[in-house]
């Protein structure tokens, strides 16, 4: 018999299987000799009073035992020899593309500019050792895409473009742990990720799919119809060898554009092309980085901090600041902040955390929405790049204070909202180092002031949390792409260009790696609808 419930109990009793069992027993008069298996289908955690609980649907199997598997598995067939589409980016959009290509029938070519999740690691940690950006080899460009080594947090609250459910089984059937089935903020970890992307990526070739690294799209080709329309037939690339010599080559197909919020290459071949973009707004701010055990001693209500039987606590705050929004982005509880340039001349700051969340720091991004309009009112102009360039400029800006190396500036948090220097900074978790600065003067005044405004009331919420134990670290701009590449809603298709499915992040039609999965495969529908209208 099987049996479910939903129960609230304390984290001690969420903590292991043998406690659960006990608990049914005694609150839902259960036998617990009879108990075989519990598995958890549901957990959060609820902090809003002083007393914390964890929120439990439990599937009790009761004289017998599961005999499935904790995941639903998607069956890949064999496409070697069958018509191919081409993926541009290996990043989440990128892979579920192409994953979701295979189910369809159709034999998916991924090209990537950076190098695989394994080779890619070493390039990331010559950024703190060397104070140098291998521009297709850092935590934005590579396999995996922004994602792999910046936290790989899958919580996303939109649900309306596809299944969330789907994502989260396919990486629980490449490796993940099925825990993300049940959390209700679901995090598979920096030292995790990579392992499960790699073997998707090994699916994806098993079943005749390609992938080529070291390779970066420069230009589409087309072919004109007879109606005086344009489509996508393939496109040119420069492939790079082990010893730096390269190649051009081509790869056909109707192409699936999923190439990150960061590949700037791309938007400006787009707009030199006239393949019709627009700017679209982001968000700009800061890196706010506290003690783990201080955000613990918050947001549990406790001032020992989490105990034996939490996790490192999260938080979340929005505010309205002059018209403009100020929220908390990608918060990585236990974690690191980490350098996320993708050139020379730029310093860009994200966050991790590995699995256990385990480290002295919690960190989120600070950021203040800052719209096309915001961007030409500081002049940088009203075209499809104004955002972008607006980014760039900040990213140099702060290149250049941070000593012309990935030092990232810096300033206590209490101090810059106090409009003073920071005469000595807090350890920190970002390794190649702080350098004290007045970011509260150079950063663009409507991002300073909001961010200002806001952090005075979110100290009013949440007591101890405007303080001068934390720090904020400049500059993170690349919460999502400057660029919208335009598509029709219906076919997802360009609005111009036939066979080109502009996908994920890089788009501007995503916002993280469950979403940027979904729609992945959203573009994979599309496309082998395109391909089989036209067979």
């Amino acid at each position: 018999m099987i049996k479910e419930f939903t129960v609230r109990v304390s984290p001690e009793t969420a903590s292991n299987e043998d406690n659960i069992k006990d608990f049914l027993g005694r609150e839902k008069g259960l036998d617990t000799r009879t108990i075989n298996q519990i598995r958890i289908l549901k957990r959060s955690i609820d902090a809003r009073q002083r007393n914390i609980f964890i929120n439990l649907t439990v599937r009790a199997y009761i004289n017998e035992y599961a005999q499935d598997d904790q995941f639903t598995r998607t069956e890949y067939q064999n496409v070697t020899g069958r018509p191919q589409a081409v993926v541009v980016g290996e990043g989440p959009a990128g892979l579920f593309a192409s994953l979701r290509l295979i189910e369809l029938g159709i034999r998916p070519v991924i090209v990537e500019r950076g190098k695989d999740v394994r080779e890619r690691k070493k390039d990331i940690a010559a950024i703190t050792r060397n104070q140098k950006v291998d521009p297709a080899s850092n935590y934005s460009f590579g396999e995996g895409g922004a994602g792999a080594y910046s936290d790989g947090k899958l919580f996303t609250r939109s649900k309306k473009r596809g299944s969330v459910d789907k994502i989260l089984n396919v990486f629980c059937q490449h490796g993940a742990s099925t825990a993300i089935l049940a959390d209700a903020h679901p995090h598979i970890g920096t030292d995790k990720l990579p392992r499960v992307i790699e073997n998707m990526r090994k699916t994806i070739i098993a079943c005749g799919g390609e992938v080529h690294f070291r390779t970066r799209m420069t230009e589409f080709i087309t072919k004109q119809e007879a109606d005086g329309t344009h489509k996508i037939i393939g496109i040119r690339a420069e492939q790079a060898s082990a010893n730096g010599e390269t190649r051009q080559t081509e790869f056909r197909g109707p192409v699936i554009l999923a190439t990150g919020h960061s590949a700037r290459d791309v938007y400006e071949y787009l707009q030199k092309s006239g393949i019709h973009i627009e700017a679209k707004g982001i968000a700009v701010g800061v890196r706010l980085e506290h003690p783990s055990n201080l955000i613990d001693q918050i947001q549990y209500h406790n001032k020992n901090g989490r105990g034996r039987y939490l996790p490192a606590a999260e938080y979340r705050f929005v505010t309205q600041a002059d018209g403009r929004g100020v929220y908390s982005f990608c918060m990585c509880p236990g974690g690191f902040v980490i350098p996320a340039a993708t050139d020379k001349e730029q310093i860009v700051v994200n966050g991790m955390s590995p699995s256990n969340r385990g480290t002295a720091w919690s960190n989120s991004g600070m950021v203040v929405e800052t719209r096309p309009e915001d961007v030409a009112a500081q002049g940088f102009g009203d075209d499809a790049l104004a955002v972008m360039r607006f980014q760039q400029q900040l990213e140099k800006t702060c290149w250049q204070q941070g000593n012309m190396r990935q030092t990232a500036p810096a300033q206590r948090m209490a101090d810059f909202v106090n409009g003073k220097l920071s005469y000595d900074l807090p350890k920190s978790s970002y390794s190649p180092g702080l350098i004290s600065s007045p970011l509260h003067f150079w950063l663009p005044q409507p991002v300073a002031a909001r961010l200002q405004q806001a952090f005075k009331v979110f100290g009013s919420h949440a007591h101890g949390f405007l303080t001068n134990e934390a720090v904020c670290i400049a500059v993170e701009t690349r919460t999502s792409a400057p660029v919208r590449i335009l598509r029709d809603n219906d076919t997802l298709e360009h609005v111009e260009l036939k066979g080109l499915f502009p996908c994920g992040e890089g788009a501007g039609y995503a916002g993280g790696i469950v979403s940027a999965g979904v729609d992945g495969e959203r573009c994979a529908d599309m496309c082998a609808q395109y391909m089989h209208a036209i067979e």
